[in-house]
């Protein structure tokens, strides 16, 4: 099933899934995950096959923790995005790393543009994905967002969706 699967599907998904973010179609968003799936965002500098049982991470999420997120960050009461921020999420340099019959391996560069009050920061780094092929479909089974930056400064903190 996999070998059906091309890199041009793989580009198409991520596009997707990014205009999903700038969109703020959240809902949508995380329907793209499995049941199993986890969210990572390790710290700065972080190895890139270190677990959050190993060490801190900005994000580490499982499909429960992901989905009140995503509840959290709909509600006003969510002040560090209320409004909420404006976002550009530009995903380049997809590759398929591995596959198998059910499961793909993906990497990505990406930048994350964020407006909010007068401010515009950037986030820049390499998403690597673990796919999962579900009826046909691709479906997110691991998302890592690794930043590429010396420090989280200006911005401070991660409260946008890589």
């Amino acid at each position: 099933m996999s070998s059906t699967i091309t890199r041009n599907d793989v580009e198409e998904f991520l596009y997707r899934e990014a205009a999903m973010l700038d969109r703020w179609q959240l809902d949508e968003w995380l329907a793209l995950f499995t049941d199993d799936a986890v969210y990572h965002v390790p710290t700065i500098g972080t190895a890139p096959d270190v677990g959050p049982e190993n060490t801190l991470f900005y994000v580490a999420d499982d499909r429960v923790r992901l989905r009140e997120r995503v509840v959290r960050l709909k509600k006003k009461g969510a002040h560090v995005e209320w409004p909420r921020s404006r976002t550009r999420h530009m995903v380049t340099n997809v590759l398929i790393d591995e596959r198998d019959e059910n499961e793909l391996q993906v990497s990505a560069a990406f930048a994350v543009h964020r407006f909010k009050n007068t401010a515009a920061d950037v986030y820049v780094g390499s998403y690597r994905y673990r796919l999962a092929i579900v009826g046909g479909a691709l479906r997110i089974r691991e998302k890592r967002s690794m930043l590429d930056m010396d420090a989280l400064r200006p911005h401070g903190r991660v409260s946008i969706l890589l």
